[in-house]
Order: structure tokens, then sequence, then C-alpha cells
């Protein structure tokens, strides 16, 4: 059976389900109309299916009528608060919540490649797990669907996440780091208020905290090795109740971001003693807290090399592409802890249809016969990695 010939049956279903989901965003841990669709959906198709992790995740199982591998396939589910401007007549009807980092394009491949996979399983080895996971944007999905057990007895894993900033038909899937691990701080300085006219009298968190500010960007400068990339970013500073009294508290938020596992694992005690010291050199006190969001992606070299063939199959010869890794970062990581895995960048750019927006961006929006294309390759990964075929890398 030819997939190409079967994806071509489901293409108009593609639209019609990422179009779906487009007009209903919800947000994360909120997937509930989200979640009931799709389940709605693998019933129609006869695809068992379980809740696994987050209450809104769901997690299928599609047995080959071969012996083989076991892998899963990952599709994310929850939107962004953004405002949608894209003039769609299918765009978000829940404002201030929008789809701008590609979700429904995900969650609709996943659902069109269960169909392939469905009609294609007298040809399947072994087993394909496909899981829609809820609440990527704020890094609790996937490490609650591990914990659940969705990585059990799983060989290997995929992962297709719809790309902006990369042209249409073209895909990216290079092995080493891809995305980076991040992390969260947050930093409380305290000092002692007083008379904005006295400030001799008083001990202020706003100078102490603006020192912090400045001298956080000497970990990078100054202690990372300069060949390992790393951000060191403060999102917040809020401090002061009124304009001529002196603060006697700030706090500072922000993230950290890297690629390397040695880095991911320095920084908390990097951001601690610089915000600590440099708070008792103004006299304040600072306590800090660090949160880890999602260790960094890193792409097993053949199952990189796996995905290259498979874009090249379903694409063109042409279709992969090189580009310089993301320092956002991705909570797929938490599968790829436990099987080797690969991240695939499909590109949906297209500046004629008004795809020229980056991933959340208000205006963001993809070039629709790509994501066709996207769901054949998570059906060709399946196959290709359950039926143990090697390509060189």
């Amino acid at each position: 059976m030819d997939m190409k010939e079967v994806a071509a049956k489901y293409a108009d279903y593609q639209v019609e389900m990422r179009r779906w989901f487009h007009h209903n965003p919800e947000l994360s841990e909120k997937e509930f109309e989200t979640a009931a669709k799709i389940r709605e959906e693998l019933d129609k198709m006869g695809i068992p299916w379980e809740h696994c992790g987050l209450e809104t995740s769901t997690l299928a199982t599609i047995k080959g009528a071969k012996p083989g591998k076991t892998v899963l396939i990952r599709g994310d589910m929850d939107a962004l608060t953004v405002t949608e401007q894209t003039g769609l007549p299918f765009a978000s009807k829940n404002p201030g919540v929008m789809h701008a980092c590609g979700h429904d394009c995900h969650m609709s491949m996943m659902l069109t490649a269960a169909h392939i996979l469905n009609d294609m399983k007298d040809e399947l080895c072994g087993t394909v797990k496909l899981a829609w996971q809820s609440s990527e944007e704020v890094a609790t999905g996937a490490k609650a669907m591990v914990a659940d057990g969705a990585m059990d007895g799983v060989d290997g894993c995929f992962a297709i996440h719809v790309w902006g900033d990369v042209p249409a038909g073209k895909v990216t899937c290079d092995a080493g780091p891809r995305m980076g691990a991040a992390r969260k701080f947050e930093i409380d300085v305290k000092g002692y208020s007083g008379h904005g006219a006295q400030p001799h009298a008083a001990v202020d968190a706003i100078v102490a905290g603006a020192a912090i500010v400045n001298s956080l960007q000497t970990i990078v400068s100054r202690k990372i090795n300069p060949a390992e990339p790393a951000v060191v970013t403060v999102g917040t500073f809020n401090a002061g109740e009124r304009w001529n009294v002196i603060s006697g508290n700030a706090r500072l938020e922000g993230t950290t971001r890297c690629f390397s596992y040695d880095v991911f694992d320095k920084l908390p005690e990097y951001v601690e003693q610089v915000a600590v010291d440099t708070a008792k050199a103004y006299g304040c006190t600072a306590e800090v807290k660090d949160t880890l969001l999602v260790p960094p992606v890193v792409n097993d070299p053949e199952m990189a090399a796996l995905a290259r063939s498979a874009a090249r199959e379903v694409i063109d010869e042409e279709a992969p592409v090189n580009i310089p890794p993301t320092t956002g970062g991705e909570d797929f990581a938490y599968f790829m802890e436990k099987a080797p895995g690969c991240v695939l960048l499909l590109g949906v750019g297209d500046e004629a249809s008004g795809a020229c927006y980056p991933n959340h961006n208000s205006k963001f929006t993809v070039h629709e016969p790509e994501l066709i294309k996207g769901a054949q390759i998570y059906a060709k990964l399946a196959m290709d990695f359950t039926s143990g075929k090697k390509v060189e890398f």
C-alpha cells in the first residue's frame, strides 16, 4: 500500500481538524474540549486510548500485524495567551487565547497520521504509541506523561514542531543539541525602606536589584566557557510603592538557557552566588528560588538520520536543511531522557500565503499544504523505526 496514496485520502481531513483546533484554542492544563475532540476522533477510528499524565493528555496505541519495536510520536495541545490578529475565517473564538505556536497543526497531523497508520497496520511492525500531550507551554505535560508510564517499553520517540522561520518544503532535524534547557529564577531582595529625601537612613533594594541585573550578565561572559552558548535574562523587576519612598524590597524574575547538561547544572549555583553576594555588597540580602523547566533537547544521531531519510522520501531530496539550534525550550526532552529521540522542525513559512510571521506572533499562521506532509513524516517515522530500518549517518 502506497503511503502517499493513503495520505491523500485525508488531506481535507487534515485541514478540517487543524482549523477546528485553531478556532477552539485552550490554555495549558485546561484543554478539555480539545481532549474530547481528539478522543472522539480516535473512537471513530476504533483506536484504543487512555488518559495518561495530566487530565487532558491522551495516549493511543496502534499495534501492527508484524513483530517489531515500539515507538512513541507526540503532538502538544495547548494554546497561548495571545490575542489573534490573523484575520482568518477560523481565527480563535476565545478572546486573548490563540494557537500562536502551531500546536493546532501538531494535533491535526497526529490525527491524520493515526488514520494513515491504522489503514496500513497490516504492514506495520511493532507498536506505535501516539501521545497528545497537554501543557507544553508551561512544561508540565511531558513530565506527567512520562511519570504515568507513557515511555514504558518504548524504544524510541519523535516529535514534529511547525516552524515559521523555516521555509515551506524544508525540514530541519540535525543531530546534537537542538533546543535549549530552561530554568526560571526568582530573586527576592530585602533592604530597609525610608524617606526618599533621606537615603542615608535606608537600604535601597532597587539599587541592589539593579546591580544584580547587571552582575548576572557576568555569568555568561566570565563563568561559562565561551564555546558553550548560554543566556541569562531578567524578565521582570518589581519594587517600590511610592515615588518618594526608598523601597526596602525588590523582586526579580528571569530565565537561564543553555544546551549543555554541565552548564545546566551549574547555572542555579552561579545565579544564587551573584545575587546573594551583590545584594550583600549593597547592605541587602537576597533569597533565590530556582525552578527547573526543561532539560536540553539533544537529537540522537541515528534517530536524526532516520528523520532526514523520512523527510527526503515524503517531500524531496532537498528537504532537509541545517539551521542553528534555538535556545527556546521544549518539554519533549523528558521523553528523550527515557529513549533515543529526535525533534523535527517542519517548515511552514510562505510569504505568498501570509505565513511570514514567527511562532508566538499574533499573526502567526502556516502554509497548510505542508501539514499533510508532516502527517506523512510522522507515519513514515513510525513505520521505519518499528521495522528496524537503519540509515547511515
